[in-house]
């Protein structure tokens, strides 16, 4: 795939492929017929006859085949065409086999018999690429969308795929990687027919089996040359290590592990695990007092009060005790280097592709994603094994033109950022620091580069805003591209995939002459009628176009607005995911998300800080933390559905299991279970086992011939992959690359294909494979996905941090974040996802399911707690209360509880840094979302399962300050989610005055047992106290409605409770002033 072929777009199932060239091409130019000459079996030329004219092997439907497979098909295969199932004819310069009729126009009898020669004509055979840690016995051959696919793939000597440092990989964990295969190279695959006996196709034979055989000893020796040099060296019998000091140190860090855990210190730790047992005895006792001494006069309160309670302490303890074990880690940059990366040699880094998504041009700013863009452009990680693909799932015209001006760009950005080394490299960042840029600078010409890329930068914006601007009204016509041809996606529901390739191989240049990563536009086919999944839907769309195009063996997703801080970012995952002892069973490397534009005090909680500084550690120590949907790098292999390659020691029960529940049960279904747990530890543990999940194949297939196990194997990979021969061919190669013989034109076609709108149908994408739907939070499902199958993660918070984002610092637009997450865990609750039952024959640990039931349960807390923050209200209008008059003993409990309280919220502050400041907000933000996003997500995910009432999928705005500092701050946006907790405000409030109020009419003695309820009721308003400044803005004005609706339901509450208060006896009728119902 060249830059400058041009934008291709199509649809597979219209058999539609169309290249829209530049403007020095013409016209469009259709592709269907571009590889008429080329042999539909191994890809190479059909080549010509003796007389000169194209070697046509069938003469019924002249399907393209070479000479060599023609002969082979003959000789070994079914003698027919794989097109049209019609025998063979023997052709001139042909022997003759078994089964030719007499034909009386080929007269060649010098040739009729020679396949004894076994010379010349003998058909060139390829070997399959079967790796040594997933092909043992049997190879698993490949399929099309129709034909069966022996999966023969060549594999020069000279070549050889390297199959040591990732993470499926052989078991030596010192080898040394073999030069890595080049990408931009195609796929031949042959078609055969599933139907026949695949015997007769080479497929499990001697001759197949000695072949595979001998791929595997030259990849074993091809290793052991590749380290022998540093391990031999220690005595100084090789050349240039024995006798040089420095060979021999930099072969012993070769060796050394590329990153280490930091443990937090034992002074810190223990004492916090001490305090959170206490903390669980001492709620005990109270919560057993509590249930035991009711209010009898306020017994709803009461009964209120001790519900939420109970559900506070089992929220607390999902939460706790998944922090019990935080670790810090720490990475080796210098050791990857020398391990994989050094100077002067070739580097043995594995390829990566990162994938940014974006939807809407207008709510996501071009100028935004291409900063993303520019900065993945220049990180610091050889070119030739970075892509960068942007899925636009707007279809956006403004998204394609913005990005090839942001290609044009690149070329001048990417030389400057590598060789003055800034940081950030997202321009509009790097112009905008308030820091002196000249520090660490050396070179002379850096003050006069920097003031023309800045120059340069600025006539970039301008050319994007016009763009922006010029896309605000749309033509009648729809929009045109610069040829004048109409463009593709003018349609947004209805438009062919498109695929675009801005930079790459031999198609873009910077001024330097030096080479760049590849820049890729994808817009997946959509149409009516079909699911698309929304950004589950494209991020797997993406998973398979890279997989043809470049196959990078691991995959970095980014949001738009979420640029590379750190240009090491990659490497710092590579400490991890290329390392001998976390690379094979690391499903993904997670990053926290760090972000600009927040106002100083963080007023709604958008840096996330305990969730990122805190949680996410905790989790580390256990089975590694969840996705959190950007800034993540992924293991290919583990998003293909995969098991891990565990060692023996990862099979063990988790100690903390082995505690709680004791052993398993044997029941009724034990032996099934014992055979399930055997196949699955044989997939984790042994490095030699087929990488294809054989329980997928159903058990009633086990003991028939080797041959019928293959042709299912064969039907379940298509199963589950989808019919696309070369991305099938990609999946079964772990340390990614493309065999060096595809053809660009397969390329573009099977391109086209796995981005069609019906590829999934009846494949288990978004069920097993690659991003999991049904759910708006995709991110959660698809890492428990992955968890469950025994998967871990690593969180890796490198000093400078890797990546940084925009976030809403709007309360609206904020508000509405949240219920998104919310109401994505929700629906995960209600699925058959739920971690609550799902999972429990796979590797998830007991307190990492913890996590994952916190991470879904969480938003049901809104209903407790909603009711527990109107209580105190209630409680100062009514004079009751929810705690009876306790005696000394049952006070200590009280103070204990509080006191347990604090101190485990300031240990907790110690061993991991966060500040006071930070967890207050996020505590005040806790309740604000807890009483308006939660709330209507529960309500929301409820009428989405059982009414099937769907809401729409709200795009985060991503608007920059355009207005000055934090002007979106103040500006109000009406949403309902404000009506709920300011109600919970004016209801204090009216409470506060009520409650003063009765105690200046009812003298000294009502003052005590007022402080109590008007504490409670000042802990509301104070964690609502950063809604309300949201509600009054700069301008301290808020908008008629929300008073009138908050107003109209505090005082309908307030005169409903006064009106059938159950607590006031009613005054015997006899009396001629008895008023029903009773006042305050």
């Amino acid at each position: 795939m060249e830059a400058s072929s041009g934008l291709v777009a199509g649809s597979y199932r219209r058999n539609e492929l169309v290249r829209i060239r530049h403007e020095s091409d013409g016209g469009s130019k259709p592709l269907k017929n571009m590889d008429r000459e080329i042999c539909q079996i191994c890809g190479d030329h059909a080549g010509l006859t003796e007389t000169g004219d194209l070697f046509v092997a069938c003469n019924e439907c002249a399907f393209p085949v070479c000479r060599p497979c023609y002969e082979y098909e003959r000789k070994d295969g079914t003698q027919c065409c794989p097109h049209c199932k019609t025998r063979y004819r023997r052709l001139r310069g042909s022997p003759r086999v078994e089964g030719d009729e007499d034909e009386d126009d080929v007269d060649d009898i010098e040739n009729e018999f020679s396949y004894a020669q076994g010379g010349a004509n003998k058909p060139r055979r390829r070997e399959e690429f079967s790796s040594s840690s997933r092909h043992d016995s049997q190879p698993i051959p490949l399929l099309t969308h129709g034909h069966g696919v022996s999966g023969e793939i060549r594999t020069p000597d000279t070549q050889s795929v390297r199959t040591t440092s990732g993470p499926l990989g052989p078991g030596d964990r010192n080898a040394i990687s073999s030069p890595y295969i080049d990408p931009r190279q195609p796929v031949p695959v042959r078609i055969v027919d599933p139907s026949k006996d695949l015997n007769s196709y080479g497929l499990g034979n001697v001759d197949w089996k000695e072949r595979v055989e001998g791929w595997k000893l030259k990849q074993e020796k091809n290793m052991l040359q590749m380290t022998g040099k540093y391990h031999e060296g220690k005595g100084g019998e090789i050349e240039g290590t024995g006798s040089n000091g420095e060979e021999l140190q930099m072969a012993d860090d070769s060796r050394l592990p590329m990153s280490r855990i930091v443990p937090i210190p034992p002074s810190h730790l223990t004492p916090y695990r001490v305090v959170i047992i206490l903390r669980l005895i001492i709620l005990g006792f109270f919560l057993q007092y509590r249930t035991t001494h009711p209010v009898k006069d306020a017994y709803p309160l009461w009964l209120t009060s001790v519900i939420c309670e109970i559900w506070f302490a089992f929220s607390w303890l999902l939460d706790q005790f998944p922090k019990w074990y935080p670790i810090n880690r720490e990475t080796y940059l210098d050791r990857l280097a020398i391990r994989y990366d050094r100077d002067g040699e070739p580097s043995q880094l594995t390829p990566v592709d990162v994938f940014v998504s974006t939807v809407d041009p207008l709510k996501e700013p071009p100028l935004v994603t291409a900063n993303t863009v520019l900065s993945i452009l220049a990180v610091d990680y050889p070119v030739d094994k970075v892509a960068c693909y942007v899925s636009d799932d707007g279809a956006a015209m403004l998204t394609f033109e913005s990005l090839s001006e942001t290609a044009e760009f690149a070329k001048k950005w990417v030389p400057f950022c590598k060789k003055f080394s800034i940081e950030p490299r997202a321009p509009e960042f790097y112009f905008a620091q308030k820091i002196d840029y000249l520090k660490d600078k050396i070179q002379p010409s850096f003050v006069k580069e920097r003031r023309a890329m800045k120059r340069e930068y600025e006539e970039f914006k301008v050319r994007i805003n016009a763009l922006v601007a010029k896309a605000q009204k749309v033509p009648e016509e729809g929009w045109t591209m610069q040829d004048g041809t109409p463009w593709p996606g003018n349609n947004t529901r209805d438009h062919p995939g498109m695929i675009q390739v801005f930079l790459g191989h031999s198609g873009g240049l910077d001024t330097d002459g030096n080479e760049l990563p590849r820049l890729i536009y994808v817009s997946r086919e959509k149409r009516p009628g079909f699911q698309h999944h929304k950004k589950a839907g494209a991020m797997n769309a993406l998973i398979r176009v890279s997989a043809v195009l470049t196959n990078g063996a691991y995959l970095l997703n980014v949001d738009c607005d979420h640029y590379f801080n750190n240009s090491k970012a990659i490497k710092e995952a590579m400490c991890f995911l290329m390392d001998p002892a976390y690379g094979k069973k690391c499903c993904y490397v997670q990053f926290p998300q760090r972000f600009d534009g927040i106002d100083l005090h963080d007023r709604y909680a958008n840096r996330n800080i305990v969730f990122f500084d805190i949680n996410l550690k905790g989790l580390d120590g256990i089975q590694g933390p969840v996705y959190v949907g950007t800034g993540c790098c992924f293991n290919r292999q583990a998003l293909y559905g995969y098991d891990p390659v565990l060692t023996e020691e990862d099979l063990q029960p988790n100690i903390i299991v082995k505690s709680c529940c004791g052993s398993r049960k044997k029941g009724k279904n034990s032996k099934k279970y014992s055979y399930d747990q055997k196949r699955r530890g044989i997939s984790r543990s042994d490095s030699n086992a087929p990488l294809f999940n054989m329980d997928d194949i159903d058990e009633g297939f086990e003991g028939y011939d080797d041959d019928r196990s293959i042709l299912m194997s064969q039907k379940s990979v298509e199963k589950r992959f989808g019919q696309s021969p070369v991305f099938i061919a990609a999946t079964f190669m772990e340390q990614g690359g493309i065999p060096p013989t595809t053809n660009p034109a397969t390329l573009l076609k099977e391109a086209i294909h796995v981005i069609s709108c019906g590829y999934e149908d009846k494949t288990e994408w978004g069920k097993e494979i690659g991003w999991i739907y049904g759910s708006v939070t995709e991110d959660i499902l698809t890492g428990f996905k992955m968890h469950a199958r025994g998967w871990m993660s690593i969180y890796c918070n490198p000093p400078r941090p890797a990546f940084k984002g925009s976030a809403p610092i709007n309360l609206s637009d904020r508000l509405n974040q949240v219920l998104r997450w919310a109401l994505g865990s929700i629906e995960i609750l209600l699925s058959r996802h739920c971690p609550i039952w799902y999972g429990y024959t796979g590797r998830l640990r007991l307190l990492e399911r913890l996590a994952y039931i916190n991470t879904i349960v969480y938003p049901i807390t809104a209903l407790p707690l909603i009711a527990y923050c109107i209580l105190p209200a209630f409680c100062l209008i009514t004079d009751k209360f929810i705690i009876p008059e306790i005696s000394n003993y049952a006070s200590i409990w009280f103070i204990l509880l509080f006191i347990s309280i604090a101190v485990t919220g300031i240990l907790e502050l110690r061993w991991s840094g966060v500040s006071i400041e930070d967890w207050w907000r996020n505590e005040q933000f806790w309740v604000i979302g807890g009483t308006s996003a939660h709330l209507f997500a529960v309500f929301q995910g409820l009428l989405k399962v059982l009414a099937g009432i769907d809401t729409n999928f709200t795009v985060t705005s991503k608007a920059s300050d355009e207005d000055g500092d934090f002007a979106e701050l103040y500006i109000f946006k009406w949403t309902a989610l404000l009506i709920p907790p300011t109600t919970v405000l004016v209801v204090n409030l009216i409470g506060i005055v009520a409650g003063v109020s009765y105690a200046i009419n009812s003298g000294y003695q009502s003052w005590g047992p007022l402080f109590g309820k008007l504490f409670f009721a000042l802990w509301v308003i104070a964690h609502l106290y950063p809604f309300l400044k949201g509600l009054l803005g700069r301008q301290n004005r808020t908008p008629t409605i929300v008073i009138v609706w908050s107003v109209l339901l505090a005082s309908i509450f307030s005169l409903l409770w006064v009106r059938i208060n159950p607590f006031v006896s009613v005054i015997p009728a006899a009396n001629p002033n008895a008023v029903p119902g009773g006042v305050f």
